[in-house]
């Protein structure tokens, strides 16, 4: 009896190792991955340094950015940033994951962000949220959002 179950179970084990599926680690995958994390990290520059003229070629017309204080379009967060009104100061980025669906990458990134708001410097820590989106052979940011964490500042 013992012999049986133990052969069993062997062929169960054997059956799920067969038809288990393992990860696709693909180059284009890796390449498009490491793409977006890098013009991430160039749109922190470009707020940091307020360099609207690349910010505008990067945010899609469509796209839309929600702050704690509020939610708008492409023209009011390029107004925001050139204004000063936001100054994306500093971003310390602790992780970052990746997912991609079809054309559209999301990018989730756990980040300190320094930031003079109404002349007033602030660090929240945040979640934040890009949607990237894939149009003739190009990306564009379509979506932007903060989400104020409850762990305290790490920097």
């Amino acid at each position: 009896m013992k012999t049986l179950v133990i052969s069993l179970f062997m062929a169960i084990a054997s059956m799920q190792l067969a038809f288990a599926q393992s990860p696709k680690a693909t180059t284009a995958t890796s390449s498009q991955e490491q793409e977006i994390i890098t013009l991430s990290k160039d749109k922190w520059s470009w707020m940091s340094e307020k360099n609207v003229d690349k910010l505008t070629t990067l945010f899609d017309d469509q796209s839309m950015f929600v702050h704690m204080g509020g939610s708008w379009g492409k023209s009011q967060e390029l107004e925001v940033i050139k204004s000063g009104n936001i100054w994306y100061k500093k971003a310390t980025i602790y992780s970052t994951t990746f997912h991609q669906i079809g054309n559209t990458a999301i990018l989730l990134s756990d980040l300190d962000l320094v930031a003079v708001v109404g002349g007033n410097e602030v660090t929240n820590p945040f979640m934040v949220t890009e949607v990237f989106v894939k149009e003739n052979g190009k990306w564009s940011l379509g979506q932007l959002s903060f989400s104020r964490l409850m762990r305290p500042v790490k920097n």
